[in-house]
Formats: C-alpha cells, sequence, structure tokens
C-alpha cells in the first residue's frame, strides 16, 4: 500500500513516511514534545527515527503521515500496526498530531482517510485504538470517526514508566457483510 491518499476536497492527504521526512518529523515531535507527554514516546532522535522509519517498511505496518494539502506539510502521524490478514483482518492504530495543527480537524480527515485505506485498499476489516481513559482529546477523535467503545484493557501497555489502563475503542468495515435472509 506504498502510495499517497488524496481526496480533492480535503484540507489533509496521507502518504507513507519517507526517509527524506527526517529533519521536518523530527522537529515537529520536539516541539509537541508537552502535547504528547504523557500519551506517546514518538521518534525524538535521527537514530529512533531511522528504526521508526525502517519498521514502516515491514508487512504488518503502515507509518503515514497527515500532510496539508497545498503546502505539504507534515501536520501529523498515523501508525497502522500489527497488521493481521487471514480471517482476522485487522490492525491497531497509533496516532498524534502536531501542536501547531492541533485542534484544527486535521487529524479527523486523516482519520477518516486511513480508514479508507485500511477498509478498501488493505481488505482490512477490524481497526482498533487503545487510548488511555483520560486522553480525551485521542477520545473524541475516534469517536467522531464512529469507533466504538469494547472495553477495558487493564495494564495494557508500558508507558512513562507505568503498565497503563487502556480503553479499546475499534470499528469494522460492515459494507461487505452479508445479512441474513429474513423469513416471510
Amino acid at each position: 500500500m506504498r502510495g499517497a491518499a488524496t481526496v480533492n476536497d480535503r484540507a489533509v492527504y496521507v502518504r507513507p513516511v519517507e526517509a527524506r521526512d527526517r529533519a521536518e518529523f523530527l522537529a515537529l515531535v520536539q516541539q509537541s514534545r508537552a502535547l504528547h507527554d504523557p500519551w506517546i514516546a514518538p521518534p525524538l532522535t535521527p537514530r529512533a527515527f531511522d528504526q521508526y522509519h525502517a519498521r514502516t517498511h515491514r508487512e504488518d505496518h503502515e507509518g503515514l503521515l497527515v500532510c496539508r494539502a497545498g503546502s505539504d506539510a507534515i501536520v501529523g502521524v498515523i501508525n497502522v500496526n500489527n497488521i493481521v490478514r487471514g480471517t482476522f483482518l485487522s490492525a491497531s492504530l497509533g496516532y498524534y498530531v502536531g501542536l501547531p495543527w492541533a485542534g484544527r480537524g486535521f487529524m479527523t480527515e486523516g482519520l477518516e482517510l486511513v480508514k479508507e485505506l485500511m477498509f478498501r485498499g488493505l481488505g482490512l476489516h477490524r481497526l482498533e485504538a487503545n487510548i488511555q481513559p483520560t486522553n480525551l482529546p485521542s477520545i473524541n477523535l475516534v469517536k467522531r470517526c464512529g469507533f466504538r467503545l469494547e472495553g477495558i484493557s487493564p495494564g495494557y501497555l508500558f508507558i512513562d514508566g507505568a503498565w497503563r489502563d487502556h480503553e479499546r475503542w475499534a470499528i469494522q468495515d460492515l459494507r461487505d457483510t452479508l445479512l441474513p435472509r429474513s423469513s416471510s
């Protein structure tokens, strides 16, 4: 799935992260540290970026940048992790916005584009986002994009020095689901 997703009437598009993005990416995440802490730990050094970039070329991972249409500035990141094919057709999401772009709706548009890419382009059936219960901006984002709360995963991820509980939000692509026949 190594291409860009662009829709002409959108303020953003998504594209795979590339090696040439290192300087802009690192400047954005450094500038946004206070916004991301304690929720996530994005790559903050050239070495960490290079490791992240290498991971985006594995079969089970897509690293996508949300970029402004027109200027091509990086607005945020959406990672599609642990892609499982076969009968599961599922993946988990991680994402973050850059501080200058927060609260402007760009990540909502970006996540909608990623949903379409994953459901239609990659053929996935389910996307899951695991979010710490106090991360209200992230919860509000997935709600706007149609995700539903499925439950709590106690001690799910080790973040900021402790095992943190997470809410499990998910969405399924039901457009191709066969409906049972009605009895007459």
